[in-house]
Formats: structure tokens, sequence, C-alpha cells
């Protein structure tokens, strides 16, 4: 039986949709200027999530300097943080707010179309309203016009892993990790794009030390218990796995995970429990059926099993995994017969 280590999730065509794009770079110039220096304050309050006096301090920065484009960009920065949006790719295709910044994106390039922020800016707005090859063209402007610029590499790597580019991905944010160390969610993108490229090694380094960074973030946790999965290292997994849970309890594709090691590591009644209380969080997550399918067959409960093979079906009739599942699972019958 083929089970699914369950990756956090999925979205079309590649990309992880739990790939977020981290925090943006400062705007501010270091000229020492009134807007640049509201610009500062603006960055400032920014990165302390203070998003009422950020926009106080750009709004004052662009009637400072009308014609600078960094201020409307702070000021879409803190627009897309106030929406509450996840910064995922492909995390709201439709939402009118996502778009109307896209506008404001734009009217700052018209200010000035050689300035990197907003085309980095922009390519971010752009993924999260999935459209990955408009994306991919305003990232790679915005990571020649701002090398320097760790943002720029990070988004763009979400972007050519959106576009089936994992192998340029790599590089782009192992450079974004590189220029931002002590970013967590810089390395986890690495690791995720490592993971595509089958580097589980190369993964694992990266997310221990997202870990090491970040020890309550449970993306981080429940990347590095996957990673280990793949590296089928179950009982170097399940800590990580239960920890992801523990800060994320209502996250089913942690559930899963966790449910896939405890079947990995022989556990099969603790996980097929798990499978189900993921399921009870979210029915619609067909790893999980799959993974309670193939748990339910190796106790020999083929009926129950069939029924969440077939549950998996019916969420994706186009998923190998359930149908080649299922095959098994009928010949399984057979032999059994066939004694």
């Amino acid at each position: 039986m083929s089970g699914a280590a369950g990756a956090s999730a999925s979205a079309p065509p590649t990309a992880p949709a739990s790939t977020p794009s981290p925090a943006p770079s400062g705007l501010a110039r270091g000229t020492g200027e009134p807007a640049d220096e509201a610009l500062r304050s603006g960055d400032r309050a920014y990165d302390a999530d203070d998003l009422a006096g950020a926009k106080r301090h750009y709004q004052r920065a662009r009637t400072l300097a009308p014609k600078d484009p960094a201020p409307r960009v702070g000021l879409a920065r803190v627009a897309l943080a106030q929406t509450g949006v996840p910064t995922d790719y492909a995390a709201a295709p439709k939402d009118a707010r996502i778009r109307a910044l896209l506008k404001d994106l734009d009217g700052a390039l018209r200010l000035d179309p050689d300035y990197g922020p907003a085309h980095v800016e922009r390519g971010r707005v752009l993924l999260i309203l999935g459209r990955a090859e408009e994306a991919l063209k305003s990232l790679e402007r915005g990571a020649e016009l701002a090398p320097g610029d760790p943002e720029a590499h990070s988004a763009l790597g979400v972007a050519l892993i959106a576009t089936g580019r994992s192998a340029e991905a790599v590089d782009r944010l192992k450079r974004a990790a590189e220029l931002d160390p002590d970013n967590p969610e810089r390395l986890t993108n690495l690791g995720t794009a490592y993971m595509m490229r089958g580097r589980v090694t190369e993964a694992i380094r990266a997310y221990e030390r997202a870990v090491q960074l970040a020890p309550n973030d449970p993306r981080a946790r429940g990347d590095l218990g996957t990673a280990e999965l793949a590296a089928n290292r179950p009982d170097k997994a399940l800590p990580h796995l239960r920890r992801a849970v523990e800060l994320a309890p209502d996250r089913a594709t942690f559930l899963s995970n966790l449910g896939y090691a405890y079947q990995l590591a022989g556990k099969l009644d603790t996980a097929i429990e798990t499978y189900r209380r993921a399921l009870a969080k979210d029915e619609k997550l067909g790893s999980a059926w799959i993974n309670l399918g193939t748990a339910l067959a190796q106790k020999g409960q083929l009926d129950d099993a069939e029924r969440a093979f077939k549950k998996a079906l019916a969420l994706d009739p186009t998923d190998p995994r359930a149908k080649a599942n299922l095959l098994e699972l009928d010949e399984m019958r057979k032999g059994g017969k066939k004694k």
C-alpha cells in the first residue's frame, strides 16, 4: 500500500501553498532627508507590527515627496498586512483588496519604472493572486534592480517553484538565505525547494537551522518532521511533528503527517486515531484518507480501508494513489479467497 508522506499542502502547478514570503526589506535610502527619515520611521513601525504607525509615517513621506514611489510601496505593504490575507502562493486569487493593491503598485511604477522594491512588491502581490508567470517577470526585474534585497530573491524563488522551475529556485532561495541568514522563513522556503529536488539531506539541514532560529514556529517544525519522514526516520520526525501539532492544533496537515510518522513507526492504532483527528479538522484532506486507508489495510480492516480510499478518490478522481491502493486492496482480497 502506498501512503502519502504529506507535504504541507499542494497548489497548482507545483508550488506548495504553504510557501510564504517573509517580510520585505526596508524602503529608506539613508539620505537623511525629511522624507527619507519618515520612510525610516515607517520601516521601523512596520517591522514592529505597528501598522497604524507605519501607515502614518509612510503617508507623511508621500506628502513630503509626492513623486517618490517608495512611500506608495510602503503604504501597499501596510494595506496588505492589514487585510490579514496570508502571503502564501495563490492564497487569495479573487480578493478585490489584493487586486486593488496591484493597481496601487502599478501607479508607483509609473513614477519610476526602475524602482526595484515596487517590482518586488508587485511580484509578491501577484503570487498571492496565483498569477505566477506575471509574478516571475516582476520579480526577475526586481532582483535585477535590487540584487542585495533578500526578499527579491526569496519571492523570485517562490515564483520559480510555482512555474515548475525548482532547480533555478534553489539558487535564488539559497541566495536569499545568504543575504538574510537569521530569517527562518527564508530557510524553510529553501528547504522546500531542496525537497522538491529530492535533496532531502540538504533540506533537513535548512529546516534544522530554521528550527534553531524559531523553535516555536509550527511550519518550521512541521517541515523538518516531514523531511525526516522522507528520510525514513520516523523516530526523528515524531518530536517535531508532535510539537507542530501542539503549536498549531487546528492544522489538519500537521496531524496527518504525525499520523504517518506513527504508522511508519509501527504504531497503527495511534496512527489511525491521529488520521481521524486530522479528518475531523478537514474532511477534504485526501492524503489523510489515503493514509488512513493504508493503516486500516495493515490492520486487516479491508472494508474500512476501501471506504477511506474511495473517499480520497471522490475528492480527487485523478489521484493515482487512491486508484493504486484500491487495486492493491482488490488483489489482497483475491489472495485471501485463494487461501
